[in-house]
């Protein structure tokens, strides 16, 4: 069995007690940075034994650890916070695993997106997850993309890049759009900030920003048509 198991964006009370007894049942842990994942198993007396998996070595490992696990051992995955394969490592093994017979169980928890939205006031009832943006090639294409999509969207960022986005979000959806940005979920310094692209490109200037962002952005009306350029040549993306 291999279960994909959620841990704490911020709080770490916000780990299920289903979760603590899966991680302490399993044979081993594949964590995306063992020196995170130890600082959450000394928090709670976990002493199963923990293994690297990330971006960097997934490929070169995962036939590995799902031989393991086909062989009979039992395997949680997780990532630093939320849940795995959410812009995480995690899809290349499910889908090795589904593909050699392994049962797969991903419980349910934490994730950094769904109290954003929630907590943005814009609709929720239908939305679509972009994750992170391109840092350079293909960037200015994927926001003037954006520009007519009616759902509201949802947007990973880094502190470094928060303000260039809001403002090229702007630029591309109207300096009216709606949106709201989300920072340090679920920890002390927790901040919901709303109002237009504009208004919050000047206030995340202005103040600065530290921490883990969530964008969440208006989707077109349809009465309405974003600025993009669609026939704009792009711009390499070069990102500063």
């Amino acid at each position: 069995m291999l279960y994909i198991v959620p841990t704490p964006v911020g709080n770490l009370e916000d780990i299920t007690a289903r979760a603590l007894r899966i991680l302490r049942e399993v044979s081993f842990v594949l964590a995306e940075d063992t020196r995170t994942t130890s600082n959450l198993f000394r928090h709670f007396g976990i002493e199963t034994p923990l293994v690297s998996y990330h971006k960097f070595n997934e490929h070169a490992t995962v036939s590995r650890f799902v031989s393991r696990i086909a062989a009979g051992e039992s395997c949680a995955l997780v990532s630093d916070a939320g849940t795995p394969a959410i812009s995480d490592p995690g899809y290349l093994i499910v889908k090795h695993c589904i593909d050699a017979g392994v049962e797969v169980q991903c419980l349910p928890g934490a994730t950094a997106f769904v109290p954003a939205l929630v907590s943005s006031g814009l609709p929720n009832d239908r939305f679509c997850f972009e994750g992170f943006l391109p840092h350079k090639k293909g960037r200015q294409t994927a926001i003037r993309a954006l520009a007519d999509e009616q759902r509201t969207m949802i947007i990973y960022e880094s502190p470094f890049r928060l303000v260039r986005t809001l403002q090229q979000l702007a630029e591309a959806l109207g300096n009216e759009r709606r949106a709201s940005v989300a920072r340090e979920i679920s920890k002390i310094y927790e901040e919901h900030a709303r109002g237009t692209l504009h208004e919050l490109a000047q206030y995340f200037e202005q103040k600065g920003v530290k921490g883990e962002i969530v964008i969440i952005v208006e989707g077109r009306r349809p009465d309405r048509k974003g600025r993009a350029d669609v026939g704009a040549k792009d711009d390499e993306d070069t990102e500063n």
